[in-house]
């Protein structure tokens, strides 16, 4: 099923690499679902306002679009000595890392690219060059099979629920789908790999929380489960309680920009909020996080900074007319943190961690 799929995969793949390496190209993701239209990205300023504006968003994606964007600016520089090269290369990467604090695969992005530089200083620039190109490509083909990793693990938990001639009830969060990664998602992925485990659209049904205030669980999410063909419903973000209280929901997938060390996940604003109903109704919650996003830096929620945005995101963006005094002030977190103890499990690439998060994460090797 995921083959028949592929076509829409390659149309709306978040970031990619053209043959003539001259920019990044990525779907803007803020035209969704109306409108699919890609963009290039060749400066630096236009890949910053990419990850800063959401055009492409979700944290495999930032850490993707940022790895070919830093590969893309090397092979402009006109330096002639490693020095130069080196030095134009980490403001490139100091700035792009301005652009968003939360999500970290940004940084780990960036870092990963900066170390080949580090690393290769007797390299010929030419074939440094190469080598970022080549790195990049490698972050991207991770990211899918990581996601690949994260849907198998998933469909095993949702085959455990599933009921006899019943549709499986997934709730989920903002999107962590194909837009948000290389390809397949990261909460959706065991959604497509169902499909590609012979069950039928039919047999689950997919309940997108709106996601205010910038709707990516209306706009990303139930885009992407409908052109799937999986039954699909969108609530708005406050419904979830009345949701799961009717029994229409068995389990809970949602991403994640960042994972402190002992658990505690940070993901788009109302993830918390869901948890906490999750568990006041016993429904599984579980956590779609590739390594890449665990910080071992961070020791908790205290650890994560919080990224906060125009509070005209709320008052009038998305109104014909302002919806609040302009007087008024708005307050616009980005993201919450859902603390350990209100998390089913988390699904990494590697295995499901459960339990001590912080010594599960250690025994799989992720740091």
């Amino acid at each position: 099923m995921i083959k028949e799929l592929q076509g829409f995969f390659d149309r709306v793949i978040s970031v990619k690499l053209p043959e003539n390496r001259e920019y990044v190209d990525i779907i803007d993701q803020t035209l969704l679902p109306n409108e699919e239209k890609r963009i290039v990205l060749r400066t630096r300023e236009e890949i910053w306002e990419a990850i800063k504006k959401l055009r492409v968003r979700g944290a495999p994606a930032i850490g993707v679009c940022a790895a070919y964007g830093m590969a893309v600016l090397a092979n402009q520089y006109s330096a002639e000595t490693y020095e130069d090269f080196s030095k134009a290369f980490m403001a490139d990467k100091d700035y792009l890392a301005s652009s968003r604090p939360t999500a970290v695969n940004l940084f780990w992005a960036l870092d990963r690219m900066g170390k080949v530089v580090e690393e290769n200083s007797s390299m010929p620039l030419d074939q440094l060059k190469d080598r970022l190109f080549d790195e990049a490509k490698a972050i991207q083909e991770e990211d899918i099979q990581i996601s690949r990793n994260i849907g198998e693990i998933g469909f095993q938990l949702m085959e455990g629920l599933k009921k006899p001639g019943q549709p499986l009830g997934i709730e989920t969060h903002c999107n962590a789908g194909t837009l948000a990664t290389a390809m397949y998602g990261t909460a959706t992925a065991p959604m497509y790999t169902a499909l590609d485990k012979g069950w039928k659209p039919e047999d689950m049904h997919v309940y997108c929380d709106e996601t205010r205030p910038l709707l990516q669980g209306a706009r990303l999410t139930a885009y992407e489960m409908n052109k799937s063909g999986i039954p699909t419903t969108v609530e708005c973000d406050s419904m979830c309680s009345i949701l799961m209280q009717s029994g229409k929901i068995q389990i809970i997938f949602v991403g994640c920009d960042r994972v402190a060390r002992n658990g505690d996940a940070a993901n788009k604003i109302g993830t918390s909020t869901l948890a906490i109903v999750a568990k006041h109704y016993n429904i599984p919650f579980y956590v779609c996080a590739p390594s890449s996003t665990i910080d071992p830096e961070a020791k908790d929620i205290h650890d994560i900074p919080i990224e906060f945005r125009d509070p005209e995101e709320i008052k009038s963006e998305w109104y014909a007319k302002p919806m609040v005094p302009a007087e008024v002030e708005g307050y616009n977190p980005a993201f919450d943190v859902t603390t350990h103890d209100l998390i089913t499990g988390i699904i990494t690439e590697k295995g499901l961690v459960t339990g001590d998060f912080e010594k599960e994460f250690q025994r799989l090797g992720i740091f």
